[in-house]
């Protein structure tokens, strides 16, 4: 399925070509042009709000495509061919672009121009949405806005209290393997009910 609205269209375009942070990666240690990964359609119901795309995913343009995503979709209990059904689950990550390496090759943080500039816009577009998944703390505080507890722990503690529009998650990736053996809830209460959640939205007309 194409783009319902060529309004639709037209941003996603607009986004691709979108150069705001060129200077900034440039300066960075990985010295990275922009490269947008942009991955939704109108007809989505489920929408994975995540961080920013690493290294691998701004090599091959496609999100998580990589060990976190590996992850997220278990959680998820989708395979990739569902996961990467555009018609059915839109990624909007708070910066499109990988931000890049520090000088000590940590992940740096999604640039807020970003979402400051197309989340707003591009959201209105995606209007059959009946999950938001929040994943990591920038997704959760830019969604939740005060609803956000303090840390990224007090915010998932607190899931139930979000649903059933959203539901915020730990972010997948393998340094928070110590989290979860930390906090067994994550995978004993939560993680149950987030497949049944994400199975009820994508077979229900």
């Amino acid at each position: 399925m194409s783009d319902a609205s060529p309004d639709l269209k037209t941003l996603k375009t607009d986004l691709r070509a979108c150069r705001l942070c060129a200077d900034r990666f440039a300066a960075t240690a990985t010295a990275h042009a922009p490269r947008p990964v942009v991955w939704l359609r109108p007809t989505a119901r489920i929408l994975v709000a995540g961080q920013a795309p690493g290294l691998r995913v701004h090599e091959s343009g496609t999100p998580f495509l990589d060990r976190s995503g590996d992850r997220l979709r278990d959680w998820m209990g989708v395979t990739s061919e569902t996961f990467y059904d555009r018609d059915r689950i839109a990624i909007l990550p708070m910066a499109f672009c990988f931000p890049g390496y520090d000088g000590k090759g940590a992940d740096l943080p999604p640039p807020p121009l970003c979402a400051a500039t197309w989340h707003g816009r591009i959201l209105p577009h995606l209007g059959d949405l009946r999950l938001i998944l929040l994943v990591g703390q920038y997704a959760q505080r830019w969604h939740l806005g005060p609803a956000a507890k303090p840390g990224v722990t007090r915010t998932v503690a607190a899931w139930r209290s979000f649903l059933p529009q959203a539901l915020p998650l730990p972010h997948p990736s393998w340094r928070n393997t110590a989290w979860l053996k930390r906090n067994p809830w994550f995978e004993a209460d939560l993680l149950p009910d987030l497949r049944s959640r994400v199975r009820t939205v994508l077979e229900t007309p």
